[in-house]
Order: C-alpha cells, then structure tokens, then sequence
C-alpha cells in the first residue's frame, strides 16, 4: 500500500528494502513558545523526535517576539501578519501535528487545525495531559476533536505514540530511525 501526502509518495509499506521516503511537510501547532518550559521541551525534544519522521514547519521563528510595536495599529499589523505568514505555512505542508495539552486547547493551536482540515491536510493531536478537557466523552473541545478525526486523522497520548503512528504512515515502523535532516 502506497502511503501518499500531496501526491508525494513516501513508502511503499510493503517494501522492506529499507528505501529511503520523502517527509511529509508538517506544520507544528502549539503555544510550546509561550513559556520558558515549553520552548526548551519543544527545541530539545519535540522537534527533534518529530523531524526524524516529518519536515518539519516551525512557526515560531515567523513571529519574532522581540519586534513587538507600541503603536496599536502597528500591533494590529504585525498580528495580522503573523496571521498571514502562518496560513502560507500551514498550506505550504501535507500534515499538521497539534499539541492539544492544558486545561483547554490552546485558541491558535485549534485555529490552526480548523484552518489545516479544511485546506485538506491530514491533521494529528498529541494530548498527554491527564485532566479532562471539553465535553464529557472526548479528550478535548468537540470541534477540534472533529476536525481531526475528519481530516483522517487520530489523537494520540504521549510523544513516543505519536512517533509510532508517523513511522506506520510512512511506511518506516520497525526501520532503524531516519538521520534528522540538516539545519
């Protein structure tokens, strides 16, 4: 079975020659760069674990947090902005990886999945927060559940589960891990 993002083919997964795939491009939704904490898990663990598997898109470094304006309409500006660069990014990948932990799902990371899914790319959550979130049932806010789930895609309960299930859509589970691509 050919695995196909974009009209990219990655693996064949019946191939066990080992051949090498094309990453999918994937854009990183979180507010991992809000905090001190999140930004050291993000650059030392997340990104590194997910680009074994992913190219990843990292929208962070768009919204330079040092060139905040005084003047609210210069504010406005840059916000919409950051806005329009990270739309260009999300449509410039096949897939988009949520962190989906807190109390609530972060406002930008649901905007995000709404605006991936419905752009068509396949959309994946990593929610390892113990706490219930949202309506009882679900592991987190209704909408942004179902949009994940429509794109085609699934919520998983801790970084290692997420990279398992991108090595079985890249047809590479059970392959010795991918070099990360050079920076």
């Amino acid at each position: 079975m050919r695995i196909v993002y974009d009209q990219i083919v990655l693996a064949d997964s019946n191939d066990t020659t080992g051949s090498p795939f094309v990453c999918p491009r994937c854009y990183l939704a979180s507010p991992m760069g809000f905090t001190e904490a999140g930004q050291r898990y993000y650059r030392d663990v997340y990104v590194p674990a997910l680009s074994q598997h992913v190219e990843v898109v990292d929208p962070w470094p768009l919204a330079d947090s040092t060139a905040i304006a005084t003047d609210v309409d210069d504010q406005r500006a840059r916000y919409m902005a950051i806005g329009r660069n990270n739309a260009v990014a999300i449509e410039s990948c096949s897939l988009l990886i949520a962190d989906l932990d807190g109390q609530e799902v972060d406002s930008g990371t649901a905007a995000e999945i709404g605006y991936a899914a419905g752009h068509g790319l396949l959309c994946l959550g990593l929610r390892s927060d113990l706490r219930q979130a949202g309506e009882a049932a679900l592991r987190v806010n209704a909408q942004v559940e179902f949009f994940i789930h429509a794109s085609g895609g699934q919520i998983v309960s801790s970084l290692v589960d997420l990279v398992f299930l991108l090595e079985k859509l890249n047809g590479t589970a059970g392959r010795p891990a991918m070099p990360a691509p050079p920076t």
